[in-house]
């Protein structure tokens, strides 16, 4: 119940910032980047579970934004083509897939991950008594 608790406290928390960011970068969003927000931060988390801390922060931060880019394609195209709901369009962005994913937010995504992987690692430190963070750089 307790491990319940930590991943629906973090996918929320993900969901949350992940709002926030979008309606700070475009004026607003859309609650199904709540359900991409928390996903991603979630699986970020347990993909530096699965990491050893010994990798170099750079590696997973590249990554955690091919996962990102991963999950936002899939996302995309459930509810821009699928469902029709116009959420996002990077037909006009060069080298973009579909109008879904584009290499220009992949290299966002890598900024993203470093800041979603530190504060998952802090909060998993001193709200869930989880090993303290360090990191190696390179």
């Amino acid at each position: 119940m307790r491990k319940l608790l930590k991943y629906m406290f973090l996918f929320t928390t993900g969901g949350i910032l992940y709002n926030l960011f979008e309606i700070f970068i475009r004026g607003w969003s859309h609650w199904t980047m709540f359900l991409l927000g928390g996903t991603c931060f979630v699986c970020l988390g347990v993909m530096n579970e699965l990491v050893p801390w010994r990798v170099p922060m750079w590696k997973q931060m590249v990554a955690g934004a091919a996962m990102i880019t991963y999950f936002e394609f899939l996302t995309g195209c459930v509810v821009n083509i699928w469902f029709g709901w116009n959420i996002w369009d990077y037909s006009g962005k060069p080298g973009n897939l579909i109008g879904q994913i584009c290499p220009q937010f992949t290299l966002l995504w890598v900024l993203v991950s470093l800041i979603g992987i530190v504060l998952d690692d802090w909060l998993r430190y001193l709200m869930f008594g989880e090993e303290r963070p360090h990191y190696r750089w390179f």
